[in-house]
Order: C-alpha cells, then structure tokens, then sequence
C-alpha cells in the first residue's frame, strides 16, 4: 500500500489542504513508493509562525546547553535504534547503494552526538579592558532556522542540518527535496519520541518554488541553510534580502583531482573511481575533472578504464552493487545529455555512456560509469557540473599548468593531488582554490573538519564548530566593574 506523507507542524502530523499529491519514486524500479504533499504558501507560513512562537517562548531557546545535549542525544538514540529502517527508506527512495546508506545512517547518529559534545565544552570569551570593565564575548541562537536540504543525501543532509541548528537553540522548519522526503518524514518521527519540545522542530514538504521561496522571504525566519545548486542558491540569496537574514549556501562543484606522474598509480587509480563514482557521481564534491601528468596519462587511462569497466551497477539492496541508480527521470535525462554533448565537442567516448538495461534494469534510471579522455577546458562536461556518473581525464605538463587547470573553474568546492613528493603535494593542494581538499586520497572527511567552498560553491561553513556558529549570534557584553559618572561633558 502506497504510504501518504504529512506535514509536521507544532508537535502534530497535519494532512495537507491541497489537493494535489506528489509521487514520490523508487528510481531503481518506478515504481510509486509514497504520495506527499505540496505545501502551499500558507501551509508554509503557518510552519514559520510556529517555530517563531517556540523560539520566542523560551521552551529550547532558554534552555540550558546541557538539557539541550541530552535531547540530541536521544534522538542520536532513536536514530541508532531504527538505523535499519532508515538505511532501507534511502535506498528505496534514493536508489543509493546499501553500503552508502548504512554510512550515512551511522553518521548522522554520530553527528547529533557530536553537537552534544559540543555543548558541554567551554564557550565564549573573556577580556579584561582599560578602566575596570570586563567584556563577555557569548553566542546566542539566531532564531528561526530555515533548512533547505538536496536528494542526494536526504538523511545526512537534515541531520548536518538540524543538529547544530537545535544545538544553538534555535528552532527549526526543514524542507526535504521533494523527489526524497522518506528518511526526513522517519526522522521527525524518531524525534517526535524524545523531549523536544513540540513545535521546536517542524517539517514542510513540497516544493522549492514555493516551500523553499517562503522561507527565504519571511522576515519570521533569522538564519537559511540551503545545499543544493548555485542557481537555485543565487535565488534565495535574492529572497533572503527582505529581512537581510543570515544565509547559508553548500552549493555546486567542479572538483579537480590531480595525478602527478611520480604517484602509486594503483592508489591514485583507486580513489579516482572512488572520487567520482561512490554515489553513482551524485556527490557535490565528487572529483569529476581528472588531470593527469603527460607521462603517466596513457597508462592512468588504460587501468582506469579498465578498473570501471568492472564496477558492478545495480538495486541499492543487492548487496553485490557497488553503484546505484540515478535518483529521478528528469535527472536521468539530463546526465544522458551530458553525455551526448561530450560526444559533440570532441571528447573521445573511453568507456560506458549508455543506459544500464540487462538483468530487469532497464525499469531504474541506470547509467555505465562514463570516462572522457582528451578533452580540453573550454568543453561544458569540463566547465559545467553533471552530477551524475561521468568523468573527464585531461592531461597537463607540469606543476603550474596543473594548478592553472585546477582553478580554471568557477567553483571551488574540493580538490585532491596524487603525489609521493609530500613537499610538491602540500605545495600544490594550498594553491588549489576550494574549501575540501585532500592529499593522496578522495572523499574522507569527518564531522569535526569544516564543509564548503569557495567562490560559485557557496557561503559558509557545516559540520564541526564551524557549522554551529552558522546558527548563533555573537554578542559582546561589556561590565563596568567600578562604576561610576564618565563626566564626558564636565
């Protein structure tokens, strides 16, 4: 029986007055897994006038750091309780692969246990000033934060999220995609089981358009967190003005991984196809631009190629897949005119390129692992971000053209460099221009590092003590310790 979703709003599961319903896809198979409602502005309103009432209330806002950690760490609780059901809500709705979901369920419990912690460690600062005062430096919750998250990690992406937004004290509206809201609807009802305070915590569902606009123009929302594309982030960035709100934006990327020619070409090979093809090349900061030194670059290819060949694409629940399905039609589509405009400009076709249609595929939105070599900077699969399963292998002479192709992008989001000369590798990443970055490795990265990007890739910071002071204002409280008249006008 196909589920139907509601809206979460001040503690309550509400049916939406709209008659319309959005299909919600299992895009491994089509099939109509859910129907979910598409808010209407005042569905939306009513939402933002709810969390303003709680925040004003006092009811999480004035509570102490140590009653809001042991909240978060019970939703840390409920999340390891259900992790199962929650991984399998992903790969259904999502069509990631049961080893990503796994991950990502196991990360988000450790994120709210993380934001714990960081409640019960020292805050603030203290200066002692000129004629007997003392200045406090102290954070304070924004407000109302409004939490827009994209389809590809649903869950993670909520959690990295809410936590430090509730952390700070805030309280919250979240909009999930609308191709993806299955894992949000599970995790507010897991929160729905703790001692949040109801209305705290409240859930929209439907469109950006319309739930995701709202929120950027209310003067009831302090603080927009959005991940999702740079032209939709340029949008919000015009709405927030209203009210000159706080924004947030994990936007686009273009992320060059850079090989040079005296690095372990298995290790390189490796996390190269690690780089880009974990979550079928769905990942902001996947390494979709390889270049690879000039005299290493025929044999990177020939064992790339070869290694992707075997790259086994398939249901998110086979446990034998090692990339899953790309996560709607209208997307699907897209990837596949990537491709052909690859074709058109000249790039030579190495490897894949097609729709997946052996072994009952053929119903999901499958596509090969796709390698472009020989291409050149000025080819939109090079400038533009696909997001899906494709790849372009360019090759440079030296250190310098590395870094200028490396930068020759109007995002910076990630990077990597391959090298067994530390001092070159440490060299180069520091001129790479983007805010994640490895060497001699892909894609590793923890709760306690900083994520975002620099340039078209977005404005601040997630995750670590960064992403809670996204939430909070600072405020400086200035003691007079002896007081008495300034006699300024004597």
């Amino acid at each position: 029986m196909t589920k139907e979703l509601k809206h979460y709003i001040n503690g309550q599961w509400v049916e939406s007055s709209a008659p319309n319903k959005l299909d919600i896809i299992n895009p491994a198979t089509r099939e109509v897994i859910a129907k979910a409602p598409n808010a209407p502005k005042d569905v939306t309103v009513e939402a933002i006038k709810v969390a303003r009432r709680t925040f004003e209330s006092g009811i999480w806002s004035d509570q102490s750091p140590q009653e809001r950690a042991a909240v978060l760490l019970q939703i840390a609780d409920v999340i390891e309780e259900n992790i199962d059901e929650l991984r399998d809500l992903e790969v259904e709705n999502n069509g990631k692969t049961k080893r990503e979901a796994q991950s990502d369920a196991e990360e988000a419990a450790s994120t709210f246990r993380y934001y714990a912690g960081l409640l019960n460690m020292p805050n603030g600062q203290t200066y002692e000033a000129p004629g007997d005062m003392q200045t406090l430096i102290v954070k304070e919750p924004m407000g109302v934060a409004g939490l827009i998250v994209p389809w590809n990690f649903p869950l993670l992406m909520s959690v990295w999220k809410i936590a430090p937004a509730l952390a700070a004290g805030n309280s919250i509206l979240l909009k999930p995609a609308e191709i993806t809201p299955m894992t949000a609807v599970k995790l507010f009802e897991l929160m729905d089981q703790t001692d949040l305070p109801k209305g705290v915590a409240n859930l929209v569902l439907g469109s950006g358009s319309i739930v995701g606009q709202t929120i950027a123009e209310s003067h009831d929302v302090d603080v927009v967190s959005f991940t999702g594309s740079t032209g939709v982030g340029r949008l919000i960035m015009q709405a927030a003005t209203g009210n000159m709100k706080k924004v947030s934006l994990e936007l686009g990327g273009k992320s060059p991984n850079i090989i040079f020619d005296d690095a372990d070409l298995e290790t390189a090979v490796d996390y190269a196809l690690f780089g880009i093809f974990m979550g079928s090349g769905q990942v902001c900061s996947s390494g979709s631009r390889i270049l690879v030194q000039e005299g290493i670059y025929d044999k990177f290819v020939e064992k790339y190629v070869e290694k992707a060949k075997g790259i086994r694409v398939g249901h998110g629940n086979d446990e034998r897949s090692q990339m899953g399905a790309i996560v709607s039609e209208k997307h699907f589509e897209s990837i596949l005119n990537y491709i052909e405009i690859g074709k058109e400009e000249g790039a030579n076709l190495a490897l894949g390129g097609n729709r997946v249609v052996r072994d009952g595929l053929e119903k999901g939105f499958f596509i090969e692992p796709t390698v472009f070599t020989h291409v050149t900077s000025d080819m939109r699969i090079v400038r533009e971000e696909i997001f899906g399963p494709v790849v372009a292998i360019q090759k440079f002479t030296d250190e310098e053209e590395a870094v200028k192709i490396a930068n020759d992008t109007e995002y910076g989001l990630a990077g990597a460099v391959f090298s067994t000369d530390q001092n070159k590798a440490l060299r180069v990443i520091k001129r790479v221009r983007a805010g994640i970055t490895w060497v001699n490795a892909y894609h590793l990265t923890n709760i306690q590092a900083p994520w975002g990007g620099y340039k078209q890739s977005g404005i601040g910071r997630s995750l670590s003590t960064y992403g809670l002071d996204e939430y909070q204002e600072t405020k400086q409280i200035n003691i007079n310790l002896a007081p008495e008249p300034v006699r300024w006008f004597d």
